[in-house]
Order: C-alpha cells, then structure tokens, then sequence
C-alpha cells in the first residue's frame, strides 16, 4: 500500500498537494461534486430538453441556473477546492428556501402533501455537505484572504 492510501495520511492535512486540507475532504467534495453532476444535470438537463411550449420566465431561469450549476460541479471533480463557492452557494439557497419557505409550511402543518413537499426532502442533505465542507479553508480563503 503506497503512503498515499495508507489511512492516516487520509486525515492529515497535506500543505503541499492541498494547501493544507485534509485529503479525505478531497475525497468528499470530489464525490459531492460528482453526485452534483449526475443528480442536478440529469434533472435539469432534462427538464430544460423536452420541454415544449411557452416558458415561464422564473422557471426558465431557475432550469438554466441548475443546469448551469451542474456544469460547473464538474470542475469542482477536477479542482475541488477552487469550485467550492459552488458548494457555499448550494449550501446558501437551500437553507434560505428552507426557512422562508419549507419551514413556514411544516410550523403549520401544511409542508406535507404541498408541492414543497418533495423540495423540503431533496433539500433537507443540504447538512452533509456543511460535514465536507473545509470549513478552516473556507474562512481563511473566502472571509479572511489569507491564501
């Protein structure tokens, strides 16, 4: 087993190779952002192919930014952390949609049954992405500008 696969070497941060992240964070987002990929644009891009008819201007929108956010998570399967933002953005609009909107419904009782119903349970993962998150890199890249 090289030194590379060997189990510790998963849970240090190589400086070097990852500007300091852990290695299983790699691991994670590169999976994330292939599950991105594969669940988003095959929703997305079929959704936006056999359409017909007249479009709605919001919901056109709302197809093409997935769409184009599935795009783009294939970079991120490449350079996991210089596409983060696209996983801050994912974890941004979903938890807002989740206050203002799937919250509201469930604290009345409504969220069941409701065409939000089957959002809420897509969006409701939003959290394991908040564990693959290198929240440390994030802060100092992102917030603070150190890197």
């Amino acid at each position: 087993m090289t030194s590379e696969m060997a189990v510790p070497y998963v849970f240090r941060s190589d400086a070097a190779r990852y500007e300091g992240v852990r290695p299983v964070h790699i691991y994670l987002l590169r999976t994330l952002f292939s599950l991105m990929f594969l669940f988003v644009g095959y929703d997305s891009w079929s959704y936006l192919l056999k359409h017909e008819g007249a479009w709605n201007p919001m919901h056109a929108a709302a197809w093409s930014m997935f769409a184009s956010y599935s795009l783009l998570s294939i970079l991120g399967v490449f350079r996991p952390l210089k596409m983060l933002p696209i996983i801050l953005f994912m974890l941004f609009y979903k938890t807002i949609w989740l206050l203002f909107v799937a919250y509201p419904l469930w604290a009345s009782g409504t969220l069941a049954g409701s065409p939000a119903a089957g959002m809420a349970r897509i969006f409701m993962w939003a959290p394991v992405a908040l564990a693959i998150v290198p929240w440390k890199y994030v802060l100092e890249t992102y917030v603070l500008g150190r890197r």
